[in-house]
């Protein structure tokens, strides 16, 4: 069985050792076509607390951690760029 990844954007770093990703779904309305955006959020084990909000990040689905975490971080594929002072 394969292991399932998605991949979002980090909306949320304030917890320890845990962000949560917010997944966007686009897929066409059955009947009129539109492309309709869903967006799913997970919470995602992130052991060194390195995601930042604003990251692009890569998650897999994992055994479950606590009550709601069953996602952890594999990779950071886009950090945010910092605004120059």
């Amino acid at each position: 069985m394969a292991v399932k990844e998605r991949m979002g954007l980090v909306v949320s770093d304030k917890m320890d050792k845990t962000v949560v990703v917010a997944v966007e779904n686009r897929s066409p309305h059955p009947k009129y076509g539109k492309i309709v955006v869903k967006t799913k959020r997970y919470k995602a084990h992130d052991a060194e607390n390195q995601c930042k909000e604003g990251d692009r990040v890569r998650i897999q689905e994992t055994r479950p951690l606590s009550r709601t975490k069953r996602w952890q971080v594999v990779e950071i594929i886009r950090a945010k760029e910092q605004a120059s002072q």
